[in-house]
């Protein structure tokens, strides 16, 4: 008599032609939005992972178990690249799911003598493409989570950029909500920029911060402090009405710190604690009619 991983390699291996055959047409009446060639080098590549996994004397009953490594890979690679290309959790499992129908008509008729043992091998055989189908979810999960926190991660970089505005002068134009890790990005990033570029005056503008509550103002206060101790000088600018209220009403304490109600104002006095002067020069329509008078002189 057939033990169960027996049965199920037996199966595999003398009927894989029929199997795959089978568990093609199966994915082919699901749908999917794959294409064909796609769905069939998957199919053959897990069948070679299991194969390898049986003849390693994987236990049926422990997906974990070291015989399974191969089978693992291959998942945790199909997940993650079915997550990268948008494809969802379902229709990933599904993939796996697709191989019980032809698994089971196949031990059906190798195991048609013995019905006590083809009984206890659908189960455990079941039960193992269901751990390969729960691992695949498990893992596209995993995938679309990391994959989210990068796309988060640089959002918040792209959207708090460090704006040279003259020499000596930086600007981090502040936009939306400021939390703790948005923070922590603009402080490293400035702080890097003030050291490349040797400035000395670094303006935080919150004209697009839409409220400033205290623990807005603790991370601000702290990106502050975090400036003053490479050396440079802190403007923040874009202080509305509305958030000079805030902060009074919430008794934050802003002293020794320059505030300005417009990004101009701000670099206007970063100009001139450079040390630069900037002047207006004279239209060019006076000009042009100055010129005519002298002239005639």
């Amino acid at each position: 008599m057939k033990n169960n991983s027996a049965a199920f390699e037996t199966l595999l291996s003398q009927h894989r032609a029929q199997v795959l055959a089978e568990w093609q047409a199966e994915l082919a009446a699901g749908g999917g939005g794959r294409s064909l060639s796609t769905e069939v080098q998957g199919t053959e590549q897990l069948l070679d992972a299991l194969q390898s996994g049986l003849q390693a004397k994987g236990s049926i009953d422990n997906f974990d178990d070291k015989g399974w490594e191969k089978s693992r890979e291959f998942l945790a690679a199909l997940s993650r690249s079915r997550a990268a290309q948008g494809s969802t959790a379902a229709d990933t499992s599904r993939f796996v799911l697709a191989l019980k129908k032809p698994v089971f008509s196949g031990l059906q008729r190798v195991l048609a003598s013995e019905p006590a043992l083809l009984l206890h091998t659908v189960w455990q055989v079941s039960t193992l493409i269901d751990n390969l189908a729960q691992f695949t979810v498990t893992t596209y999960q995993r995938s679309r989570e990391e994959l989210i926190n990068r796309q988060q991660q640089e959002l918040l970089e792209l959207s708090t950029p460090v704006i040279k505005l003259w020499d000596g002068v930086l600007a981090v134009p502040m936009i939306g909500t400021l939390d703790s890790g948005r923070t922590q990005i603009v402080m490293e990033a400035l702080l890097q920029r003030i050291v490349d570029t040797g400035s000395t005056i670094a303006i935080i503008d919150i004209t697009g911060v839409p409220t400033v509550d205290t623990l807005v103002a603790q991370h601000l206060l702290k990106t502050v402090t975090a400036i003053r101790l490479m050396g440079a000088e802190c403007i923040v600018s874009g202080i509305r009405p509305q958030i000079a209220q805030t902060i009074v009403h919430l008794g934050i304490d802003l002293q020794g710190i320059i505030t300005k109600a417009t990004l101009a104002d701000a670099l206007q006095v970063a100009m001139k604690r450079a040390g630069f002067v900037v002047s207006r020069s004279k239209p060019a329509a006076a000009g042009a009619a100055a010129a005519p008078s002298a002239a005639a002189d």
